[in-house]
């Protein structure tokens, strides 16, 4: 793997990662009224209409992108859903 293409994994994998302080801060809060219902929903339909994209692409560093954004990007939606009051 080259250079580029591993400096992409890392950052296709690290990114993702920033959706963690959001849904500890939204289950500490026990609230996600500061979070739009309708910019969670739009973010996650994007990238769930992308996975079939990710999943099925030769290239490590979109396809790992993909599934780990998709992944924790649910549990954003769902922690403002859950605590949506």
């Amino acid at each position: 793997m080259h250079w580029i293409e591993t400096l992409g994994l890392v950052a296709g994998v690290v990114m993702p990662l920033f959706n963690i302080p959001l849904i500890v801060r939204i289950i500490r809060r026990r609230s996600s009224a500061d979070i739009s219902m309708a910019w969670a929903m739009g973010v996650w339909v994007c990238c769930l209409f992308m996975a079939p994209a990710g999943f099925t692409s030769k290239d490590v560093v979109w396809r790992t992108f993909n599934i780990v954004n998709l992944v924790l990007f649910t549990g954003v939606v769902v922690a403002v859903w859950r605590y949506r009051k």
